[in-house]
């Protein structure tokens, strides 16, 4: 989409990378367990709202995992998989920019581990909004800002010492409290954000791209470089990762961190913040004061 001056906005992912990179890691055998644990922690978070949801939505995940674990949920009705189009059980094709929805189509909207590649979030999370009827809920997962934090640093220090620079390798993530900023701005109310920490080990830096690679998320930036990394570079990052990022017992650590996002589609039954000027009771009373000083004071 073109902004005012019919300049072509700047994106920051390259879809068709990462479109290849899931079909890499189908073909290679995928590592599911990320969105496994995310799966199962979602259908607890679901568990927990004491509603039913007639007609639910698995937007964007890269693959079955989620809308497996859902299905049978006590509290879904239908649930739709509104996927990429590489994914083989995705009912409906989304490129992770327009989601072809309805207005107030939806009672709920669900997604696992694929909003942090999205170019637009803020206007894909306001599409959420209008595709949700009154009192329809989101509640999503995504990659937060501390997730790789530790090959983040090691890439950088390896690359400003054999190349004099740093290149893009890993994805910018959102931080916790943007993402309730954003969810508000899309107009979703009542929004609750939380973190979930998750550290993998590994024996050395080459399984953790292993695993990375079957879980499709290697490098998806439109600003990579096309050219491979040098030896000279990965050698040394192999020594920083060792020597900042090792257990006692040498196993390296790699953190995901994981962000929840939740918010409501407005409805008059919802709790409302307090007007102005219409509590019933003085703060001064209720702390035992004279108006206009503090306890101790």
């Amino acid at each position: 989409m073109n902004d005012s001056t019919g300049a072509v906005p700047h994106r920051v992912f390259d879809p068709a990378a990462l479109a290849a990179r899931r079909r890499r890691a189908r073909l290679l055998g995928a590592e599911p367990f990320l969105l496994e644990r995310v799966a199962e922690d979602l259908a607890d978070r679901l568990a927990a709202v004491n509603r039913r949801f007639p007609l639910a939505a698995d937007i964007g995940t890269p693959s079955g995992e989620l809308a497996a674990t859902l299905r049978g949920h006590p509290g879904i009705g239908r649930l739709v998989s509104v996927g990429p189009p590489e994914r083989p059980d995705a009912e409906i094709a989304f490129d992770g920019e327009i989601l072809p929805l309805a207005p107030a189509s939806l009672d709920l909207a669900v997604s696992a581990l694929a909003f942090q590649s999205v170019n637009d979030l803020p206007g894909l999370l306001a599409q959420i909004r209008r595709a949700l009827k009154p009192d329809g809920l989101l509640l999503a997962a995504l990659f937060g800002a501390g997730t790789l934090a530790e090959l983040r640093e090691a890439f950088a220090i390896a690359e400003s010492e054999t190349t004099g620079g740093i290149s893009p390798r890993v994805a910018p993530f959102a931080d916790l409290r943007d993402l309730g900023g954003l969810v508000q701005r899309a107009g979703l109310a009542l929004p609750v954000t939380d973190i979930d920490r998750v550290v993998v080990r590994y024996a050395n830096p080459l399984a953790l791209f292993n695993d990375l690679r079957r879980m499709g998320a290697t490098n998806p930036l439109a600003d990579r470089l096309r050219t491979p990394l040098r030896r000279a570079t990965l050698a040394r990052l192999f020594e920083v990762y060792s020597e900042r990022f090792a257990d006692a017992d040498g196993r390296l650590r790699a953190t995901f961190e994981i962000a929840w996002i939740s918010g409501w589609a407005p409805h008059e039954s919802q709790q409302q913040p307090l007007r102005p000027g219409s509590a019933k009771a003085r703060l001064a009373d209720a702390l035992r004061v004279e108006e206009g000083k503090l306890p101790g004071h």
